[in-house]
């Protein structure tokens, strides 16, 4: 039986490819794919890939992880950074890591986790001062951070060895999506770019060594951290140590720069879309402030906060954070009507999956209501595209909505957040995710009562397509 070629694309040019639109407008490049088929032929200088339009069988592929394997232009450079962590490695080597690291997320470990985000929220919402102006994708991503590293080390790290971490790392996920549409034969090559891209990934490898490297040596480390857990794992067949230093740095970045990156792009398009919708602001500021009463949030409070987690999971189905990924077939396999031969790099947008109309209607309307409670009180799933699906489904996805919920319940318990939307630097696409650039918001107190919410009235929200502009 013969099967369909999946056409290629229009607008290419034969020496750059489909470059240049995809550059020039990358959201807007890709929702308009679907009107070619299925599945297209994108090709990037040096790369040819199969594109997946439909949402459905972006479902197929993410749980059929052993044909559709992490690999692609995309986790060949993200494994520069993170190395073999259970982000990037294969499915072959997933199943031992995500048995012996699934313990860290049990539910029973989730209150601990819940005291650390708390402390550390709360010591930094308190610093913030009336009248005062902050970049809230700057202050968000900093707490975040803050939260990953206490909760992975379980225990404070200096300032500056964290601020050099941090933006070591931060410089690093800005690369990644540019090193993947670069040629290969270019990418060792001694250029400015490349030498800094090395400097800084063999820095922060650097650091983490020794920090994992202190924290087994050292017997007043906090021993209910996630490194804690990394470094007692044992192999239940031979009883020995399951993880190296160098395997445990990989699990280390891998948990900072996906836990930083998602809980902070979350949280800030969050309080973006709020500020655009009054209602929905409304009530997310009733919600905080009857539940809190002008404290922090903590594990006790999650379930009294449903409206808050609606307001995050809507956000992140507006923007969620990987808007594009990759693939590769390990085995001929078809997908659709096509038929795809093994070595394949097929690539997905999670960004147009959670835009589908027969899933979402109306999806440029923001409503936190889509994610109403069942009549047995369950909230709905947040879109599995966004966490992955199947067997590589995120490993640390409740962590991740655990903390944004605690952070944007806290910020609106104690501070009016008057977001300024007309300062918003929106991502300076394309990079490797959606997250909001400069964000800019007066902090003052609150002095007026509580007022009763009503159901929003939600509208529809611009696409982020525009470069981030420079500060003023």
């Amino acid at each position: 039986m013969s099967h369909p070629t999946v056409p290629l694309a229009p607008g290419h040019t034969p020496l750059l490819g489909h470059l240049v639109p995809f550059l020039r407008a990358p959201l807007p490049f890709l929702r308009g794919l679907g009107t070619h088929g299925d599945l297209v032929e994108l090709r990037l200088p040096g790369r040819r890939m199969t594109f997946v339009c439909d949402a459905e069988l972006t479902r197929r592929l993410l749980v059929n992880d052993r044909v559709f394997d992490k690999g692609g232009p995309i986790y060949d450079r993200l494994r520069e950074a993170g190395g073999n962590g259970i982000a990037t490695c294969p499915a072959h080597e997933h199943r031992r890591q995500r048995r012996l690291i699934q313990p860290a997320f049990r539910t029973e470990r989730f209150p601990g986790y819940a005291r650390i985000m708390s402390r550390r929220i709360d010591a930094a919402v308190r610093g913030l001062r009336p009248g005062s102006v902050v970049d809230l994708t700057h202050e968000t991503r900093r707490i975040t951070a803050d939260i990953l590293i206490t909760t992975v080390f379980g225990t404070e790290m200096s300032p500056r060895v964290h601020a050099r971490l941090a933006a070591d790392l931060r410089a690093l996920t800005n690369s990644i999506l540019r090193r993947s549409l670069m040629p290969e034969p270019l990418l060792p090559l001694p250029t400015p770019g490349n030498l800094r891209h090395q400097r800084i990934n063999r820095r922060s490898r650097r650091i983490m060594l020794e920090l994992i490297r202190r924290h087994r040596d050292d017997p007043a480390a906090g021993r209910d951290g996630l490194l804690s857990m990394l470094l007692d794992a044992r192999d239940p067949e031979s009883e020995r140590q399951t993880f190296t230093d160098e395997e445990i740095a990989d699990q280390a970045v891998t948990f900072y720069v996906a836990g930083t990156e998602t809980t902070a792009g979350a949280v800030c398009w969050a309080l973006y879309l709020a500020a655009l919708h009054p209602e929905v602001h409304r009530r997310l500021t009733h919600e905080a402030r009857e539940v809190l009463g002008g404290r922090t949030a903590t594990w006790g409070d999650v379930d009294r906060l449903g409206y808050t987690r609606r307001t995050l999971t809507e956000a992140l189905r507006m923007y969620p954070p990987g808007w594009f990924m990759t693939r590769e077939t390990t085995a001929p396999t078809l997908l659709g009507d096509h038929e795809l031969p093994a070595g394949t790099t097929v690539a997905f947008s999670p960004y147009l999956a959670t835009h589908e109309p027969s899933r979402y209607p109306d999806p440029d309307r923001f409503d936190p209501d889509r994610w109403t409670p069942r009549e047995d009180g369950t909230p709905p799933p947040v879109p599995a595209v966004i966490f992955g699906g199947g067997a590589r489904k995120c490993i640390g996805d409740e962590f991740a909505v655990l903390g944004g919920t605690l952070l944007l319940a806290s910020l609106a318990s104690h501070w009016d957040v008057r977001l300024q939307p007309d300062s918003l630097g929106l991502p300076r696409l394309p990079r490797l995710t959606l997250n909001p650039g400069r964000m800019n918001a007066r902090i003052e107190s609150h002095t007026a009562p509580v007022a009763p919410a009503r159901r929003p009235q939600p509208g529809r929200v611009p696409e982020p397509i525009r470069e981030e502009e420079p500060r003023r």
